[in-house]
């Protein structure tokens, strides 16, 4: 059963990783058609400028998951490294329950009402010819700690399973 549930949430974010590296390909085409129209033609859109910002926040949000579970993330490795396996599988379970799922909570608390208001009044954009969807934009402060909380999950789980594995074998022992 942990292995089924680890198995979806990893199956989860790897698809939303790879799909925002489409999302990064598609960014970099609409700023190419942005300097083009604006430089070839002396046009300029408001709701494409936007769009790129849309987008960002898009690869950002969907990739942070991907990274932690592809363990992209930066590590200070001065002391780990040196650690055998079970102390290493320690260090990573601490550090997801005491930092990363208790950060993530905080995102969303402090994040709630801010995005509630936004969906509330439907945001759009300041300018009259930006985007409409500011509540949607708004919406990745909440789905951001969401994916990295649940990806956390499967790290705990993950830890916990070679911790286990770890001590049955007598690995880690001196």
């Amino acid at each position: 059963m942990m292995q089924k549930l680890i198995t979806i949430i990893d199956t989860l974010n790897d698809r939303l990783g790879r799909w925002s590296a489409w999302l990064a390909l598609a960014m970099v085409l609409v700023m190419g058609v942005i300097v083009i129209l604006r430089y070839a033609f002396q046009i300029g859109s408001i709701a494409l400028q936007e769009s790129v910002m849309y987008l960002n926040a898009l690869i950002f949000t969907l990739g942070a998951a991907y990274t932690l579970k592809e363990q992209g993330h930066v590590r200070v490795d001065v002391f780990y490294n040196r650690f055998d396996q079970r102390i290493k599988e320690s260090i990573n379970l601490l550090g997801a329950v005491l930092f990363l799922l208790v950060s993530c909570g905080f995102i969303v608390w402090a994040s709630w009402d801010y995005v509630a208001v936004s969906w509330r009044i439907r945001e759009g954009s300041a300018e009259s010819s930006g985007l409409p969807f500011v509540y949607l934009l708004k919406s990745c402060l909440i789905l951001l700690p969401l994916l990295l909380a649940l990806q956390g999950l499967a790290e705990i789980l993950k830890s916990l399973r070679k911790i286990r594995n770890a001590s049955d074998t007598g690995e880690g022992e001196n």
